[in-house]
């Protein structure tokens, strides 16, 4: 079975600084991958050089297609929705405007009000703050609202960046349990960055740990997290 996403020899680079080598990456759909690692070591440029947002050198396919030469749009129209570190939020808009935003590409309007409908049943706290402008919301009701405006794309990819950053626990464990809804409810295929490693691994399948940007371990979530070189240094224990 082909993969949904592929990345092979994957190469990036800000300006002349390269920050990703020879990165080979596969995810197959219906899955949860994480990518590990430290502040520096290449995560979130593995999101952003998935969606064209820095220079890349080699091969990204999903489903078979290669899109490494695609803009940003097009890939999103294949089904790729990012939620990026900082989320995103459009802070002087309201909560349903964020929503309506998150369907950009959408044409049907009367799926685009039901799905609207069926964020506020997964996000309880955003349908109180339907009208209340998105900057005034906590940092974990923002990572709601960005989680929640990627899922109106109705996306087959779900690219998540360190969407516990500034979120507080009990919040952080709201969010996982949603995100677990939605990929066991909806097959929403999941590419999670996530600096807490602990959590990442317990709701990955598979797992990547990257170092000054390159891949130096990979597999099954549990086998990684058994190595002791990843539990010395990113599990503590």
């Amino acid at each position: 079975m082909t993969p949904l996403l592929e990345i092979r020899r994957l190469d990036a680079f800000y300006g002349r600084t390269q920050a990703l080598f020879g990165l080979d990456i596969d995810l197959d759909a219906g899955s949860v991958t994480t990518i590990l690692g430290a502040n520096g070591a290449g995560k979130t440029t593995t999101l952003r050089a998935l969606c064209r947002a820095v220079r890349t050198r080699g091969e990204i396919r999903i489903d078979g297609k290669a899109v490494h030469n695609l803009a940003t749009e097009s890939i999103v129209r294949m089904g790729v929705a990012q939620v990026p570190d900082g989320r995103g939020t459009f802070t002087q808009l309201s909560v349903e405007d964020n929503l309506r935003l998150g369907a950009y590409t959408r044409r049907d309007k009367a799926d685009i009000r039901l799905d609207m409908e069926r964020m506020y049943d997964r996000f309880p706290r955003l349908k109180e703050r339907r009208l209340q402008q998105a900057g005034t919301l906590s940092g974990g009701e923002q990572q709601m609202l960005a989680i929640a405006r990627a899922l109106m794309l109705r996306p087959r990819l779900l690219l998540l960046d360190e969407p516990s950053f500034g979120v507080a626990p009990l919040m952080v464990a709201e969010i996982f349990d949603v995100l677990g809804r939605i990929h066991q409810e909806d097959r929403v295929s999941i590419l999670l960055v996530e600096q807490d490693a602990a959590l990442a691994l317990e709701f990955a399948d598979r797992a990547y740990l990257l170092e000054t940007g390159r891949v130096v371990m990979s597999g099954d979530a549990k086998t990684v997290a058994a190595s002791e070189a990843v539990r010395r240094s990113y599990l503590g224990y």
